[in-house]
């Protein structure tokens, strides 16, 4: 069946989470994307544990956990940038690929001729993709950065955690993961806009600005009233009750701040006295009475099943989730029936566990997962047939260390 992206090359210089993510998206979506890796190390997300892939007898591999989640659906080789050699090859396959996608630090790539006006001149339909921490401008655009420091300067941190407690990092890559998901928009943009006969451009991501943009429904209200948003813990900003319970045997996620939600809460706690006392009637008085109302609702939760108590308030209408750890996660039967996880075989380790692509398309699906490849698997190939080198070419440029 024909993909989305069908026809279209990317090469993928990127390293760690945000470019790798973007590009992986890429190719879940049918593009050929070719990532580059430094020879003998690799991408570093390889050694990034704290787990590895297992081979048969139960050993940990090279495969970090991490390094599979970003990196499916790609083929590798392992050049040296820094050798002239190494450089006429990126140069050779930005002749040839429709997007190139980096995320090294501004002016890295400048320093081997390989930035978007040099490559450009070589592609001028090239669509260029860099992502870095704080843009190609600015005071501190040479700064170095990664996810956690944009998760605070964003204002995250500032709203993540306990009202009473310090802030928190969010508990996964958030701020790279949607930077390479907005990379990824933007080239498809850029796509659209060659196509139509426009040539390429170059696309200047920031981690900072997308952590901006991604954290605007709570800064808002300090442009508006000049009021900085306060840590809240679990609770929804303005909504009550809604966050999460202690239940008997776990924690309970409810989202009764609407009126009927939170009657029906009243209704199945067996506390009706409550849906009348005036100091509760509204949204608003409960936000205002919180400290009040949730000590109240907690004693009766504290005393419920929390699957049972889910179960009830969702057959009357109330939204309400068990907190997951990753064990019970696996195990819930809709995240089965959506086949968000499975295995893949592995040249190495024989399979390896993946998570699936979110994007459910009816006529281009994304159905096809190939494993993260093993370091330079793909070298020798794609330089003889995206390239036209012959075996010796390539048998030099390995002798020189290029590749």
């Amino acid at each position: 069946m024909s993909k989305s992206l069908a026809g279209i090359k990317v090469l993928d210089m990127g390293r760690i989470v945000s470019a790798p993510w973007g590009a992986q998206v890429l190719g879940d979506l049918g593009a050929d994307v070719i990532k580059v890796e430094r020879p003998g190390r690799g991408d570093d997300l390889r050694t990034y544990g704290p787990s590895f892939a297992r081979d048969a007898a139960g050993n940990d591999t090279a495969e970090s956990g991490n390094y599979l989640c970003s990196n499916r659906n790609k083929r590798s080789i392992t050049v040296d940038l820094s050798k002239p050699e190494g450089a006429d090859v990126i140069r050779d396959l930005a002749s040839k690929v429709d997007v190139l996608i980096e995320n090294y630090k501004v002016g890295d790539l400048a320093r081997y001729g390989l930035d978007y006006k040099s490559l450009s001149a070589i592609n001028p339909n090239l669509v260029y993709c860099s992502i870095t921490g704080f843009g190609q401008t600015g005071p501190y655009a040479n700064r170095p950065g990664l996810d956690a420091v944009f998760q605070g300067l964003s204002g995250l941190m500032a709203v993540t955690g306990e009202p009473t407690g310090m802030p928190q990092r969010v508990g996964t890559y958030l701020i790279d993961e949607m930077s390479g998901l907005y990379a990824t928009i933007a080239i498809l943009a850029a796509l659209r806009h060659r196509d139509a006969g426009g040539g390429g451009q170059y696309i200047d991501m920031s981690l900072l600005d997308v952590g901006i943009a991604a954290m605007a429904p709570r800064n808002i209200d300090y442009l508006i009233d000049g009021k900085n948003p306060e840590r809240l813990g679990s609770k929804s900003p303005g909504s009550c009750p809604a966050q999460i319970f202690e239940c008997a045997d776990g924690y309970l996620n409810i989202q009764a701040g609407a009126e009927r939600d939170y009657r029906k809460l009243c209704d199945e706690l067996g506390f009706p006295e409550l849906k009348e006392d005036p100091r509760f009637a509204t949204r608003k008085d409960r936000v205002a009475n919180e400290s009040i109302l949730i000590p109240l609702l907690s004693e009766k939760i504290m005393a419920r099943n929390g699957n049972e108590l889910a179960e009830a308030l969702i057959a009357r209408g109330v939204i309400a989730s068990p907190i997951y750890r990753a064990s019970e996660m696996v195990n819930d039967p809709q995240i089965k029936h959506r086949n968000l996880y499975f295995n893949v075989p592995h040249p190495t380790v024989g399979s390896v566990p993946l998570f699936a692509s979110p994007l459910r398309l009816s006529k281009t699906p994304v159905d096809v997962y190939k494993a993260p490849p093993v370091l330079g698997e793909h070298t020798d190939t794609v330089l003889q047939e995206v390239l036209g080198y012959s075996p010796q070419h390539v048998a030099a440029l390995r002798e020189t260390g290029a590749i």
